[in-house]
């Protein structure tokens, strides 16, 4: 009898082993599966799905979306405000606004805030990948991406500027790339090519298209500079310029790109360069760091400060420029903080992570320092191994899946509850714009701009609103009127006499609302907790 070789039967364990290996490793999740799971439904589900919506603007932004897929034509002119009916008005997020529109109509508010949603989930995700693959060890870039998301959270609505969050990062890792390439004298990628490609889909989404062209302007400084520093590489380096300032005709060329050419951006340059809609636009305001967004925000500055200080490997010109331009645009205006913790990280997270692995092997340091700060990157690289065995992402898949399904059918996921997106009745004025569509009232309503967005989403088109929120429309002129009548300055009466408002919406306990129910000539229609609504007799 002939006995077989147990050596026979090791390639068929091997192969059933490697088998094996290769279904775990697709579907064991990563910790970007995990972590992009608990924010898509962390920020969809609950009390924050209701977050995501705490902008009224969200509401002029669907109801745009609609009249132009009804009409299949850009809005090029104000539909919304009696103010300013027929005046020329820069859509310039038209393209989200028509996308917003759509997935309204199948999926109503939930698919609102589940699309925001995945985007700034996928956008961290990124980030926290990104800083990975550039040599962050996992701890530190969990740390560092959990200090980015705090400083963001004040902006976690529904609005188009999420999507500048994920073209920013995705715009500066294409450069930094193609930088660092040359700094080693690599062949230089052509993926350069693929930022005027972006520009004309960023262009027609979110006005943060300029931050783009910022960050050309910074890389092709910091190349310039470094031209003239040394002999070294000047050839490669002047190859490396002249691709750069292609890429940025080409870019600029695309950004004419949209449905105003370049009077968008002349419109825009307006609007930045106006003094008093930046100092009265809380969101261009400078941080108040007394929030617990903006400490985080300060928190990530010193822990860059600190990188910097203890930095091991060379640190490109550019990428100091970088971290300049995000400290300083970070603390100009609140609306930057999300976009510059973000460049923060991943400009900050490799640098820090060499400097903890130095550390770790400083004879210099005490001993049980030393220690905890070899374990920590040892714990990291490990981490980092065996993130890099788990591609599949089959979770993340799965997550959004089943996301969309709830969308599709109320919400729900059989008999639970999963998303419930709707404008919170006690931030808004909802029992009172019930009343005004009861009433069928067809006048003009002034209200506070912030309320102006939830009213055109719920209104129109039968009720017109006398201002909201897009401010570079109606100008600072009229916002100075705005500011009289909100505040009870002289003059007030006039303001609302020119504007033919015979109907007034505020806040309850408000100083106009106080004022009106003290004035001859004006009716109590209707209270609740949150807003009064009064008539001119």
């Amino acid at each position: 009898m002939h006995l077989k070789s147990p050596q026979t039967e090791l390639p068929s364990k091997t192969s059933q082993s490697a088998g094996t290996s290769r279904w775990l490793q697709f579907l064991m999740p990563s910790v970007s599966d995990l972590l992009f799971i608990a924010l898509l439904f962390g920020l969809s589900c609950g009390a924050l799905g209701r977050v995501l919506l705490r902008d009224g603007g969200t509401g002029w932004h669907i109801r745009n979306g609609q009249l132009m897929l009804q009409t299949h034509s850009i809005t090029h002119v104000d539909p919304f405000s009696a103010t300013m009916s027929g005046q020329p008005w820069y859509a310039w997020e038209w393209l989200y606004d028509a996308l917003m529109a759509a997935i309204h109509q199948v999926f109503g508010l939930n698919g609102v805030v589940f699309y925001a949603a995945a985007i700034m989930a996928a956008t961290f995700v990124l980030v926290f990948h990104l800083a990975m693959r550039r040599g962050s060890s996992l701890p530190i870039a969990l740390f560092l991406l959990v200090l980015s998301m705090g400083s963001s959270a004040v902006h976690f609505l529904a609005r188009p500027h999420v999507l500048s969050w994920l073209f920013t990062v995705i715009w500066f890792e294409v450069l930094d790339s193609a930088a660092i390439r040359v700094d080693r004298n690599s062949d230089n990628s052509h993926r350069v090519f693929v930022l005027p490609i972006l520009m004309l889909l960023w262009v027609n989404l979110h006005g943060g298209f300029l931050v783009g062209f910022v960050l050309l302007v910074v890389y092709f400084v910091g190349g310039v500079i470094q031209y003239f520093r040394g002999r070294e590489q000047r050839e490669q380096i002047r190859n490396w310029l002249k691709q750069l300032g292609l890429i940025s005709l080409l870019s600029l060329a695309a950004s004419f790109v949209n449905p105003y050419g370049y009077k968008l951006h002349v419109h825009i340059y307006g609007y930045l360069s106006d003094h008093f809609l930046m100092n009265h636009v809380s969101e261009f305001r400078s941080p108040n760091f007394h929030g617990v967004a903006q400490q985080c925000f300060v928190a990530l500055l010193l822990v860059s400060i600190t990188a910097l200080a203890s930095a091991t490997r060379k640190l490109q010109l550019a990428q100091l420029l970088v971290i300049i331009f995000a400290a300083y645009s970070g603390l100009y205006a609140s609306r930057n903080l999300p976009v510059s913790s973000m460049l923060l990280v991943l400009t900050i997270a490799p640098m820090l992570s060499d400097a903890v692995a130095k550390a770790g092997a400083d004879a210099e340091l005490a001993s049980w320092l030393r220690s905890l700060l070899s374990r920590l990157h040892n714990f990291g690289a490990r981490m980092a191994r065996v993130e890099a065995n788990f591609q599949g992402h089959a979770w993340m898949v799965l997550a959004f899946v089943v996301g969309l399904w709830a969308c599709m059918h109320g919400g729900r996921v059989g008999s639970t509850q999963l998303i419930n997106a709707y404008f919170d009745d006690k931030r808004f004025p909802v029992e009172a714009a019930e009343v005004i569509a009861q009433r069928d009232i067809r006048e003009p309503i002034f209200c506070p701009d912030q309320w102006g967005g939830y009213l055109i989403y719920r209104l129109y088109p039968q009720t017109k609103v006398l201002v909201d929120d897009r401010h570079d429309l109606y100008g600072a002129q009229f916002f100075t009127a705005y500011e009289n009548v909100v505040l009870v300055q002289p003059g007030w009466k006039k303001v609302l006499d020119e504007e033919h408002a015979n109907w007034v919406l505020m806040q309850k306990n408000s100083s106009l609302g106080t004022i009106l129910g003290q004035t001859p000539g004006w009716k109590l229609i209707h209270e609740d907790e949150t807003a009064v609504l009064f008539q001119r007799e």
